[in-house]
């Protein structure tokens, strides 16, 4: 609700005065925002009764139409002035309470009840003043009291310098201990950081090389590293600082200066001839096998801090675990890898049918796993074509691997439905290896040429392209995994092959990722397989081999090996 003034006299200015005193008062003003709001506009009033003319006041108080909470107050000049530049005045006080509908707050126009509305107003003024006078006098009394409790600290001063100088010394103390902790914490965390580093991989190069990486220049200003089989020429050899020589043959770290290192164990020696004025520390490579080398490191300033160097000695030790760990690792995966490539069949040529084959290990791990293919004639002159993955990886898995191949080929002698041939293989892997599995799919070709009896024990469908270009799953049941605690009979399927038709088995390395599962990667595969020209796989099955795999292997990592085996029809 909006209230408006027209003021053109003394009267008029005492009125609006007095009525905006009041609305104030009913809406719950406090009383010094009161008097500071009667106090300005007072002033206010005496310069627009000295300029002339009429003016205009208009008060907004809390309702429909203004912004609740606030009283508003804007005095507006006359034209005349207004167009010389005066602006409107404008303050705007908070309501904390709204005022009843009736109270208009308006003043009569009677000379006695103009009176006694402007000596009303001055009760505001009065209870400004009276609370100023308690503030003055409580002003005093703390003043008193202020100056009482001075005296005792001018007496606390000394006490308070002494007890001062003794905390500042607690502090320089408590500072010290605290960056030893924060210089032991970095040296740990460094420690834990570079170990996981060192550990991260299991070739021995890689970890050589990044050693150095970790040290210069925080720990080191250069950084060596012997290895006692690796010299670049055995006819010519590197000339090594004496002490690097003394720690191979003892055992024991060596530190080559002009000054005593005073490290803990570590043994003090002459400088170095080949460098004299660089201080070195030699520490070796040592395992329970056979020691390593001998790691050389020049310190990153004048000389080592004392726990710097013990931390060097610890990573040193645990560098010394990661090369040998990673030696043995190499060691038998060389093993693995030529016993499973051994083991990798010639494919047979059988008139009217072509074979192609394609074994990819892992790029992490072990990188050789239980994958494997064969294909075969029996006597009665049918093909036998099988793909198969024992659980696992490493020489373990490869010679399981070899086992249920010789196993295979010997009960086709006398055997030749595929169902009945994983049957005796489930036998046989729950015999020989209680706690290992493995999977498998074995194909029959008829001496016909035109039947495929086929079975899969818990291994990836086989995938079947006919001559037309469609693309089938042969997803039929199953048996479960070979070798778990179950005893099954693992059931054939046959199916009429036409002359063209192609035939994909296939490990699930090929088609399982972790994010998305098996299936989207049997249906990228299915679409590659359909997508060749009848030419193609009649004409360059090898190439067809290689073209197939691009796309399902486009990801350079890989977690588990791959095997592929393609038996194609000529149309």
């Amino acid at each position: 609700m909006t209230r408006v003034w027209q003021i053109g006299s003394v009267t008029d200015a005492a009125r609006a005065r007095v009525s905006l005193a009041r609305l104030a008062a009913r809406h719950g003003v406090p009383a010094v925002e009161r008097a500071r709001l009667a106090a300005a506009f007072g002033i206010r009033l005496r310069q627009c009764l000295a300029k002339g003319g009429t003016w205009r006041l208009t008060v907004g108080t809390p309702g429909s139409d203004d912004e609740e909470g606030v009283l508003h107050v804007v005095l507006f000049p006359p034209p005349d002035v207004s167009a010389a530049g005066e602006t409107p005045w404008e303050v705007t006080v908070p309501c904390p309470e709204a005022g009843r509908p009736d109270d208009g707050g308006t003043v009569t126009d009677d000379p006695a009840d103009l009176a006694q509305a402007l000596l009303s107003a001055d009760e505001d003024t009065a209870q400004v003043l009276d609370r100023l006078a308690e503030q003055e006098a409580l002003v005093a009394f703390h003043r008193e009291e202020l100056h009482q409790t001075n005296q005792g600290v001018l007496a606390l001063h000394a006490e308070l310098d002494a007890a001062g100088r003794a905390q500042r010394e607690a502090f320089a103390a408590e500072h010290r201990a605290r960056n030893e902790a924060e210089n032991a914490r970095r040296r740990l965390t460094f420690l834990a950081d570079a170990s996981a580093v060192l550990n991260a991989s299991l070739n021995h190069g890689e970890i050589v090389r990044r050693l150095p990486e970790l040290l210069v220049p925080r720990y080191a200003a250069r950084v060596d590293i012997w290895l006692f089989d690796e010299d670049d020429d055995p006819h010519h050899p590197p000339t090594r600082p004496a002490a690097a020589v003394r720690a191979a043959r003892t055992g024991r770290p060596q530190y080559a200066a002009d000054h005593p290192g005073g490290l803990r164990g570590v043994d003090d020696r002459p400088p170095s001839l080949l460098d004299p004025g660089r201080p070195l520390l030699c520490v070796p490579l040592l395992t329970r096998q056979a020691p390593l080398g001998v790691l050389t490191l020049s310190p990153p300033g004048e000389r080592w801090d004392p726990d710097d160097a013990v931390m060097l000695l610890e990573l040193a030790r645990r560098a010394s675990i990661a090369i040998g760990n990673a030696r043995r690792f190499e060691h038998n995966r060389d093993i693995a890898e030529t016993l499973q490539r051994a083991l990798l069949t010639e494919l047979p040529t059988t008139p009217g049918l072509s074979l192609a084959a394609r074994y990819l290990p892992a790029t992490h791990g072990m990188n050789i796993g239980g994958d494997w293919y064969d294909a075969f004639h029996r006597p009665d002159g049918s093909l036998i074509t099988v793909i198969g993955d024992v659980t696992g990886h490493g020489l373990h898995a490869a010679v399981m691997m070899s086992q249920l191949r010789t196993a295979l080929r010997a009960y086709a002698v006398d055997v030749g439905s595929p169902g009945r041939l994983l049957t005796r293989l489930h036998r046989f892997l729950h015999q020989l290896q209680p706690h290992l599995y493995a999977t498998a799919v074995i194909a029959r070709f008829h001496p016909d040429g035109s039947t495929l009896t086929w079975a899969a024990a818990g291994h990836p469908p086989p995938v079947l392209r006919l001559p037309d270009g469609r693309v089938r799953t042969l997803d039929a049941k199953p048996g479960a995994m070979l070798g778990i605690p179950l005893e099954q009979k693992i059931a054939d399927h046959t199916e009429r092959v036409a002359p063209g038709s192609t035939l994909a088995l296939y490990t699930d390395g090929l088609v399982e990722r972790r994010a998305e599962g098996i299936d989207p990667g049997i249906g990228r595969l299915a679409a590659a397989l359909g997508s060749f020209v009848p030419a193609e796989l009649d004409t360059d099955l090898e190439g067809s081999a290689d073209r197939l795999l691009q796309p399902m292997l486009s990801d350079s990592e890989r977690d588990d090996d791959v095997c592929l085996l393609l038996c194609h029809l000529h149309g």
